[in-house]
């Protein structure tokens, strides 16, 4: 099979879904030239069901081989329906489940255009600081953080024994800013800000299995290791320890997350609160006890 063909079945699944909406029930009014392509008990699939789900323009191998992997995915789905509607529970009311199904649907998306129009997403310094404060003891660290500069470079890569001399001197003035000029140029990844702090499981990842973990990490101050394809700068600032506070830049948008989410609350309640308000004054509530 060729690439081009393997992107086209790529899509198979996707044009199931809706190849399903339109053809798993009984056409007893099929169109006169309409082909039945294959039949599961009282469900049909004719062609007209798969139109415009063959890319035009591709060889008739091609169009042969989507078609009939349509057709073959179609009759497995459409004998698991059969079988599980065979199997269906007495009191499993599906009719409620689709009203109460599209009810939701519509809802969460007149919120989604309520949240869209009216939620405030300002959030100022003074209100992260304050949500900071107040909520110390649910923002506590579950495992070490570290403040640190990092650096992935091909082994191969030029001037890479001057730069780990430059490592090796980080703190002479100068060399950091040589070492940001050559990471930029050269490096596969770099970390050489500040304040940047990182999970050390997350920080794990950027390096090979054990040169970097929970139980190593207050040993290794400063490293320069290589493998068969990079060499790996590593150095280490600053280690929080779990339960310790984080500091805010770590926090800051998971605060920024918390804080809108507790507004769109606020604000889908207050809107459902007028609505209903309105309905009222306008009598077009009823509660019969």
């Amino acid at each position: 099979m060729t690439n081009q063909r393997f992107r086209y079945l790529f899509f198979v699944p996707g044009l199931l879904l809706a190849l399903f909406q339109t053809a798993c029930v009984d056409k007893t009014t099929p169109a006169e030239n309409d082909k039945m392509l294959a039949r599961v008990q009282n469900r049909s699939l004719y062609l007209s069901d798969i139109e415009g789900m063959v890319p035009p323009n591709i060889p008739a191998e091609d169009s042969i081989l989507i078609t009939n992997s349509l057709i073959e995915r179609w009759v497995r789905e459409a004998v698991l329906l059969q079988e599980a509607e065979l199997n269906l529970p007495k009191d499993f009311n599906i009719d409620k489940l689709v009203r109460d199904y599209r009810s939701s649907l519509v809802k969460s998306n007149y919120e989604q255009i309520l949240v869209a129009q009216f939620l405030d997403s300002l959030i100022t310094t003074a209100e992260l600081d304050a949500f900071y404060e107040s909520h110390k003891d649910q923002l506590l660290l579950d495992e070490p953080l570290v403040r640190y500069y990092s650096m992935k470079v091909p082994a191969t890569a030029p001037d890479v024994n001057k730069a780990e001399k430059l490592w090796n001197n980080f703190e002479k003035e100068g060399n950091k800013e040589e070492l940001e000029a050559y990471a930029n140029i050269y490096a596969r990844d770099y970390q050489l800000q500040d304040s940047v702090w990182e999970e050390i499981s997350k920080l794990s990842l950027d390096f090979p299995p054990g040169y970097l973990n929970a139980t190593n990490i207050k040993s290794k101050r400063s490293f320069v290791e290589e493998d068969n394809n990079f060499r790996y700068f590593f150095r280490r600032e600053e280690v929080l320890e779990p339960n310790e506070e984080p500091p805010m830049s770590f926090v800051e948008p998971k605060i920024k997350r918390l804080i809108l989410h507790q507004r769109k609350q606020k604000l889908l309640e207050k809107k459902k609160e007028e609505m209903y308000q309105r309905e009222l004054r306008q009598n077009n509530v009823e509660i019969f006890r």
